[in-house]
């Protein structure tokens, strides 16, 4: 795993060891800043199953202007911090050790242009998490929510009644990013 672009290209990461996590391939993860392009530019972004930070630290290589990176483990957490290190970005990287909901309900505070998602499979925490993203109101107008999952179409029967609409959709391998936005 690797930063593609931007201030820290080329940088190699640290990973989690094991299986508890599953990192976003380097070509998923391509293709999603592709399609993000020049709108991450001085954007505030939310990594919020952050895992190694690859996402996050990605945005911030390519211009963003702020970004969160939150995850409840402690393995995680050390992993970022080294990876924060490494690519020189300490400046734009704010890093919560805490549980989804509790950044979400009291650390996270103002409104983000990008909110990525990619929690554990198998469970039911995407949609939890979007619910409390509504509930708070942490997304800009205009901004995006981008749900990375292995179950689309189980997720999107999940958030039928919910003030938010997909507008687009990507399969790279097993997994899918969903763009979402508030349905205003």
């Amino acid at each position: 795993m690797r930063i593609i672009s931007g201030k820290a290209k080329g940088t190699n990461l640290y990973t989690l060891e094991g299986n508890n996590t599953r990192p976003t391939s380097d070509r998923a993860k391509e293709a999603l800043f592709n399609i993000l392009g020049i709108n991450v530019l001085e954007c505030a972004f939310l990594d919020l199953f952050a895992g190694s930070g690859a996402v996050g630290l990605e945005a911030a290589s390519r211009g963003a202007k702020k970004v969160i990176l939150v995850d409840r483990s402690k393995d995680a957490i050390e992993i970022i911090k080294k990876n924060i290190q490494k690519t020189h970005l300490e400046n734009k990287v704010l890093i919560y050790k805490l549980e989804y909901e509790d950044a979400l309900n009291k650390k996270i505070l103002e409104k983000q242009d990008y909110i990525f998602l990619d929690p554990p499979y198998k469970s039911d925490l995407l949609y939890k998490s979007i619910l409390i993203i509504l509930q708070q109101d942490l997304l800009k107008e205009d901004g995006t929510i981008i749900a990375e999952t292995d179950k689309a179409e189980e997720f999107e029967k999940q958030i039928e009644k919910l003030p938010i609409k997909i507008i687009d959709k990507r399969k790279y391998g097993r997994n899918q990013f969903l763009f979402l936005t508030k349905d205003v």
